[in-house]
């Protein structure tokens, strides 16, 4: 996994262009979903054939899409049969996914939020695990999973368990403080989303402002540097090109343990 992946979200018919542009860049990891509301993952698909003819196929990045239940879809726009069993759905939307992306696999596949009752969840996750037994999917994650007692139960269940929890990182959840360090102690990756645009009382503290002029760089790769340092992999979804490669180049930075701590009092 690439130590920060490109998001794809809200991007609609400018994504094709902007995953291009952010591969060339240097990118390596794209974050999808077969949700046609917020994504237009058939526009990655189409970008990866682009990037195929310039030299950069398919087994140079890491491509990871998700499953929405159904109530995170538009109703007029279900890319599966909304009145089937779970499992037909998740395996339907598994693959429009591999039409959409023109690929016969992903390298993770996430569930995008937690289902209730239980019961749905672990059924949803035993269709998962089915995609990743036939070779559809090398890891299985979940996105938007605050409840660390659910994850735990999870984990539990799971005959593949999870190796991605993908989460808003912000200060209403207390930066998931808990449920990072259980993660860290079970292996499991944690990618943050919506690290920049939740955090500006972080960029605009003089914490990062001292950092930055210290190491010369912007206070956002102060911020995902430190993510990186401690074990997080950040997404970013900008649409800048200058902007893309200031996020790449993150992570050559190597903050002291004093600066790490003074980093770690903000998400505290």
């Amino acid at each position: 996994m690439p130590r920060i992946i490109y998001g794809t979200a809200w991007k609609q018919e400018r994504t094709e262009d902007l995953v291009v542009t952010a591969v060339q860049a240097g990118f390596r990891g794209i974050d999808t979903a077969c949700q046609p509301r917020h994504y237009q993952e058939p526009l990655v698909g189409t970008a990866l054939q682009r990037l195929q003819t310039q030299g950069i196929g398919r087994k140079d990045l890491f491509l990871q899409t998700k499953f929405t239940p159904l109530p995170g879809h538009d109703p007029n726009r279900v890319p599966y049969d909304q009145h089937a069993p779970l499992q037909s759905q998740v395996a339907q939307s598994f693959k429009t996914s591999q039409q959409n992306l023109q690929t016969d696999y992903v390298d993770s596949l996430l569930l995008h939020s937690p289902l209730s009752p239980y019961c749905d969840l672990l059924t949803v996750w035993r269709a998962l695990e089915q995609i990743h037994t036939s070779g559809g999917a090398r890891q299985l994650g979940i996105s938007n999973c605050y409840d660390l007692a659910r994850l735990k139960r999870l984990y539990a269940d799971a005959e593949v368990k999870p190796t991605i929890v993908q989460n808003r990182f912000y200060r209403d959840s207390g930066y998931d403080a808990a449920l990072r360090q259980w993660c860290r102690q079970h292996d499991i990756v944690y990618q943050s989303f919506w690290t920049l645009t939740a955090n500006p009382h972080i960029l605009s503290s003089e914490t990062v402002f001292r950092l930055a002029r210290r190491h010369r760089k912007t206070p956002e790769q102060i911020f995902f540097g430190f993510l990186g340092q401690i074990g997080i992999v950040p997404l970013t979804g900008t649409c800048s090109e200058r902007h893309m490669r200031e996020d790449l180049n993150s992570f050559d930075i190597n903050l002291t343990g004093d600066e790490l701590e003074s980093m770690h009092r903000l998400i505290a």
